[in-house]
């Protein structure tokens, strides 16, 4: 009987290896004028002439080829949010990690093999030009999918500012009178590439099973997702397969995704509204400003008349929650080999900039050589942490290795978190130790303000994710092996925060990466056209001589003071 099994687990193999295609998608990346809200024209970045940027679309086994001409004045990359790269991190866009830009004017061909299935993204991965327009949904379908349903739809969710990013980012990070970051600014919000107040109908058919996946690709605010008087059963979140998790809502992260099966009512007696609301906790709320609410129709019958449902307080709807969700064909978290600690906190310099940290000092991508390339070409010295610069914030895992990662957050922003390349499993949400928790020095808070935050746990069968929300004050405990080689950046998905310097970078298994793995002649050659080293330390010398690279800033002390615990 198991000779049997063992040749129908082989024909099936075969048969989707022959069902599995290169799917060719060429994107001419280049600068447009939009008015995306309906308020402001202004210059953004888009493919092929045009903004939105269409979903991309494959399979299971699939290839795809993304070809990207860079017709902007500076480099460009393209990242593949959610997936592993396994054997090919020189693929995964993340600019000076893993590659250097594609010079302006000049094409390069992005190989990423469809290993996984579900909701992803593409984004621009370098000079913050997911901002302006460089992103787009990736769907890899399932060839025989975990549930049925009927009918899948897609939503992706943006928000929309009115300047540029590349001078957006360089006023955050210049000094300041009194230390802090720029006042806020409040985005519109986009479904589906336009303004969220020209939303389309959804249709149901009585009783059908229809599969929601929605994308929040915005830079920096979360969204809602609710279909007042349905349920929502969750069955995926960032690529990953789950047990069905039933919710009222989807409560999304900047780079977070879910699938969810919605279960139409058996007449088509009324209509109903679905509700996309773009919020951030840490900013004013104004209203009309802050949140955002936007309608769209979800149409049984065109003659139907609409069923308005009271939407209740939002504190009284079940929202996803991953810390509750059970991976489908999980197992218990794995054991630990290894613990490392990280905590964000703010960072003011003595000039007066606002950075943040998730290690020891402030992140600051790669000037000189690529992450990778160090990595590749520094033989044993590549597990030396070393020799990858200070601002690199490198920490080296061996292969194979299972770490465990204790992130805390002792201040009072959120931070969505997102890992290249490693799933992540999440096992244990709770409390900081209030003695940890830092207050910008002037404000008088003390432990009696603070929000009550329970422990949770599921060591059971943890859910897998790459993108991760650490609210205020929390911690989060996260699992994973060093089974992909690469070098892959950790970074808060609000890019305000990932440019100020909230990230670190793993360095995997470097001594199987130099046997394993060879980085294209193309990938090097656009380094050396922009003058940009492809071997040697973060400087682009050998050993330990990083004479240089640029100092480390000096934080100013007493920025911050501890809580209060009266």
């Amino acid at each position: 009987m198991s000779s049997i099994l063992g040749v129908l687990a082989l024909l099936l193999c075969l048969v989707q290896s022959s069902l599995a295609e290169y799917v060719r998608v060429d994107w001419d990346v280049g600068y447009v004028q939009v008015n995306r809200d309906g308020y402001i024209n202004r210059r953004a970045i888009g493919v092929n002439g045009a903004l939105p940027i269409a979903p991309v679309y494959m399979y299971h086994g699939d290839t795809l080829l993304l070809t990207v001409r860079n017709s902007l004045d500076m480099a460009t990359t393209i990242h593949a949010h959610g997936l592993y790269q396994n054997g090919s991190a020189y693929m995964d866009g993340a600019g000076m990690v893993t590659q250097c830009g594609i010079p302006p004017g000049e094409s390069f061909t992005y190989r990423i093999y469809a290993e996984q299935v579900g909701t992803y993204w593409l984004h621009g991965h370098y000079h913050s030009q997911n901002a302006d327009g460089l992103r787009a949904p990736l769907i890899i379908q399932e060839r025989r999918p975990a549930y049925e349903y009927d009918e899948e739809m897609l939503f992706y969710l943006e928000d929309w500012y009115p300047t540029e990013a590349v001078p957006k980012m360089k006023e955050v990070l210049a000094p300041s009178a009194n230390g802090l970051p720029p006042p806020p600014t409040f985005p519109y919000g986009l479904i589906n590439g336009y303004n969220g107040n020209d939303t389309k109908p959804i249709r149901f058919r009585p009783g059908g099973r229809y599969r929601i996946r929605v994308i929040n690709m915005a830079t920096t605010e979360w969204w809602k997702f609710t279909i007042p008087g349905h349920k929502l059963e969750v069955i995926e979140a960032d690529g990953v397969v789950s047990h069905p998790h039933v919710v009222d809502g989807l409560d999304l992260a900047p780079g977070q995704r879910y699938s969810a099966i919605v279960t139409a009512h058996d007449t088509a007696e009324f209509n109903y509204m679905y509700n996309c609301t773009l919020y951030a906790d840490f900013v004013p709320w104004i209203p009309g400003m802050n949140p955002r609410h936007y309608l769209g129709l979800v149409e049984y019958h065109p003659d139907a008349p609409v069923k308005r449902i009271a939407t209740p307080d939002d504190r009284l709807l079940k929202w996803t929650n991953d810390i509750e969700m059970r991976a489908l064909g999980g197992g218990p978290a794995m054991p630990v080999d290894r613990y490392i600690e990280l905590t964000t906190r703010g960072y003011v310099t003595t000039d007066r900039r606002n950075l943040r940290e998730l290690g020891t000092v402030p992140y600051v991508e790669p000037q000189k050589v690529p992450t990778l390339f160090t990595a590749m070409s520094m033989g044993e010295l590549a597990s030396d942490p070393r020799v990858y610069g200070p601002q690199s914030q490198a920490i080296v895992i061996p292969h194979n290795q299972r770490v465990e990662i204790l992130l805390k957050n002792v201040q009072s922003l959120p931070h969505p978190m997102h890992q290249h390349s490693v799933p992540l499993q999440i096992v244990e949400r709770g409390p900081v130790d209030p003695s940890e928790i830092e207050i910008a020095r002037g404000i008088n808070v003390s432990a009696s303000d603070l929000p009550r935050i329970t422990r949770r746990t599921n060591y059971e069968n943890p859910m897998l994710r790459d993108t991760f929300n650490v609210p205020p004050f929390e911690y989060v405990k996260l699992r994973f092996q060093g089974t992909v080689p690469g070098c892959f950046v950790h970074h808060c998905h609000v890019q305000t925060h990932f440019v100020a310097g909230l990230a670190a970078t793993f360095v995997v298994a470097p001594e199987v990466m130099q046997r394993t793995q060879r980085i294209p002649d193309e990938m090097l050659s656009m380094c050396a056209r922009q003058g940009l080293k492809t071997e040697g330390n973060a400087m682009g010398n050998w050993g330990y001589d990083l004479e240089g690279l640029p100092p480390v800033p000096t934080e100013q002390p007493g920025s911050f003071q501890t809580l209060s615990l009266d």
